[in-house]
Parts: structure tokens; sequence; C-alpha cells
């Protein structure tokens, strides 16, 4: 499911002085690996053990729970509970104030950690079958945007090592729009002008 691009993508902390000037380290290693992660290919990031508020409406036919699978390792950054720089066992570290925390309070936040399958797309009746419908990646929703256990996560959404990116920095920020860092849309699996990446699953 994940790319190879990380060089200059949103996940490049090469440049920082706590990555130890490496592309990988802050969030994988090939040894001590945790093994407290589902699914976690071998994390070496802290784990968030924050309790999450989640997403409710009355129009969700799907469960919601807490956090899993690789959604609760995109937050044991984006929750800004853990420091972004605690890694290979250091506990404490900058912790997200404002630009990329997620906080605990998902309530305003896309559904995730949700079996999105047929038996959920004909219940709902608005979702595609993930298991017959292209993805416009080269296979279905289930095999391309999916976690184990045909779970939507964050990265069923978005390509945490986003090999798209050849402009640097700016390939994803436009660093001085209106004074402060603005994140483009490159995160994406696919454009989603005119919706394109929420059709793709939604009926509308």
């Amino acid at each position: 499911m994940f790319s190879q691009g990380l060089k200059s993508s949103h996940h490049d902390f090469s440049g920082a002085s706590w990555s130890g000037n490496n592309y990988c380290k802050p969030c994988h290693t090939p040894h001590n690996a945790t093994l407290n992660g589902a699914n976690s290919p071998l994390w070496n990031h802290q784990l968030t053990n924050a309790v999450f508020e989640t997403y409710t409406s009355f129009t969700l036919d799907g469960i919601t729970g807490q956090p899993s699978g690789n959604t609760k390792l995109c937050l044991s950054c984006h929750d800004g509970t853990v420091a972004i720089d605690s890694h290979s066992g250091i506990t404490n570290g900058t912790l997200f104030t404002s630009f990329g925390n997620l906080s605990s309070n998902l309530k305003n936040d896309h559904p995730i950690s949700i079996i999105y399958d047929t038996a959920l797309a004909l219940t709902d009746g608005e979702l595609h079958d993930p298991s017959t419908t292209p993805s416009g990646l080269g296979g279905t929703i289930k095999d391309d945007l999916l976690d184990t256990n045909n779970k939507l996560e964050c990265t069923s959404c978005h390509d945490v090592h986003i090999s798209r990116n050849t402009q640097g920095c700016i390939g994803c920020h436009n660093i001085h729009a209106n004074g402060s860092i603005v994140t483009k849309t490159l995160s994406l699996w696919k454009d989603n002008d005119k919706s394109a990446l929420c059709l793709t699953c939604h009926k509308k």
C-alpha cells in the first residue's frame, strides 16, 4: 500500500537534528521495534495512549471505535500528546501545538477505523462496494485503500510517503502563504478536484 518516495515528503525529517539525519528512523527501525502497535511496520515511535472522542452521526452506518491499525501510528504524532521526536526510546520532546495537531477530539473528522466492506455498502446504500469498485489506482478500493480486515484508516486517503512530490518542501507546503505554512493536498492518494477522491467511495 505504501509508496517509496519519502524524500521531500511531509514526513521527511532527515534534516532535523533529532532524526540523526535519517529518513526512516523516526518511524521505523530494523531492530528492537515496538511490538504493541497493531500492524506496525517495525515501528520505532512512541505510541499514543490517548482515549479519543470519535465521529458520530445518525447517517453513519459503520461502527466506530478507538483508532486502530495504521491510524494509531499516525495519531502517535498527530494527537498532540506524543512528541514528534519521541522515537528510539526517547519519551519526551516537541509536541504539535497547532499545525498538524488533530487532538484527541476526532468528532469533527472523517470516521476512521471502521470496517468498510460489501455488507456496509449494501446497508448504507450510498457507498460503492469496495470489493468490486475500482479505486483509480490500479486495483479495487479494498486492494488499494483499505487496511487489514477491510478497515478504513488515515492511510486510506493519505499517502504517508508521497512519492509524487518532485518539488522538495514547496511540493507539499506553500511556505509563505499569508505568513504561515499551508499544506497542499499532495498527500492524498489521488487528486480531490471535483471531489474525485471522495467519490471513489461515496455514491453522490
